[in-house]
C-alpha cells in the first residue's frame, strides 16, 4: 500500500442540512491499496466533539448513571429510554471543563478529579464526532443538586446511583444498550473492580 500523500483527492462538499447539527455529502476520489483511484461519495454529520463521565464510589460499589429519551433509538425500535453515563457536547470548552459542568448539570454530583481513559470515535462510518472517556470518583458529599439536566435544552434526566453489579448485568440483559456507557463500565471491571468480579 502507498503510505505517502493524501489517500484522497479531488474532494467536493455540498451542504444536505444545517438545522440541528450539519449534514454534508462529500465526494472524492480514493486511492486504494494497489494506487488506483476510486471515486466515492460519503455523507458525514457533524455535530461537534463530546465528553463523557462514568462516576464511581469504590466502597459502596456504585455507579451514577442517567435516564432518558433518545429519539433516534426510539426510531429503531427501542422504547427510547437509554440508561447512559453522564455526558455532552464539549461547545468550545476542553473536554475536562465541559464534563465536569455536564456531570453537575445531568447528575447533580460536583466532581473535581477526573481521569481521562481514553478517546474514540463512536461511528466513523458517518459522524465525524470524537469522544473523550473519563472516570471519577464520588461520595455523598460531592451532590449539590438533584441533577436532571437543562430543561431550556430539552433535556429531562432521571438520575440512577446503581450497584456496580447491576450495572454490569444490566449490559447482558440489554437493559444498556448504550455504547460508551458499556465501554467505561466495562474499563471499571477492569481496572478498579476486579476484586468485586463474580
Amino acid at each position: 500500500m502507498n503510505t505517502t500523500g493524501s489517500p484522497i483527492r479531488n474532494i467536493r462538499c455540498e451542504l444536505l442540512s444545517n438545522d440541528w447539527y450539519t449534514l454534508n455529502k462529500y465526494t472524492f476520489e480514493l486511492r486504494r491499496r494497489d494506487g488506483s483511484w476510486q471515486q466515492q461519495s460519503r455523507e458525514a454529520y457533524d455535530r461537534g466533539n463530546g465528553a463523557v463521565v462514568l462516576l464511581y464510589n469504590r466502597s459502596k460499589q456504585t455507579v451514577v448513571l442517567t435516564r432518558q429519551f433518545r429519539m433516534p433509538v426510539y426510531l429503531n425500535g427501542h422504547p427510547g429510554f437509554l440508561i447512559e453515563a453522564a455526558a455532552g457536547l464539549l461547545d468550545n470548552a476542553s473536554p475536562q471543563e465541559r464534563i465536569i459542568a455536564e456531570a453537575q448539570e445531568e447528575t447533580g454530583f460536583r466532581i473535581t478529579q477526573i481521569e481521562h481513559i481514553f478517546s474514540a470515535f463512536m461511528s466513523p462510518g458517518s459522524v465525524t464526532e470524537k469522544l473523550w472517556f473519563f472516570i471519577a470518583e464520588y461520595t455523598d458529599d460531592n451532590r449539590t443538586g438533584n441533577g436532571g439536566g437543562l430543561a431550556e435544552e430539552g433535556e429531562d434526566i432521571e438520575v440512577l446511583e446503581w450497584p456496580f453489579q447491576r450495572a454490569l448485568e444490566a449490559i447482558a440483559s440489554g437493559e444498556i444498550m448504550d455504547a460508551k456507557t458499556i465501554m467505561l463500565l466495562q474499563y471499571l471491571a477492569l481496572n478498579h473492580f476486579q476484586e468485586h468480579k463474580k
